[in-house]
């Protein structure tokens, strides 16, 4: 599996998560799944270097929280 970077708005805030799928698309649905009111910004494959600098929040597995 990959891993993706989601980025949502939640009402006046805006959000950027990381997220373990198959593709962009599958990222996306978890995200809207877990917040049915956001807006997805964005998907996109998580670039190592710059997410090490600068981590993102990660959606946590239900069955391990």
């Amino acid at each position: 599996m990959t891993i993706y970077t989601v980025g949502l708005k939640l009402a006046t805030r805006t959000k950027a998560l990381t997220i373990e799928a198959e593709d962009a698309l599958l990222a996306a649905l978890k995200m809207k799944l877990e917040n049915p009111e956001a807006l997805i910004t964005y998907v996109r494959k998580s670039n190592r270097r710059g997410d090490r600098r600068h981590p993102h929040d990660t959606l946590r597995d239900k069955k391990t929280a």
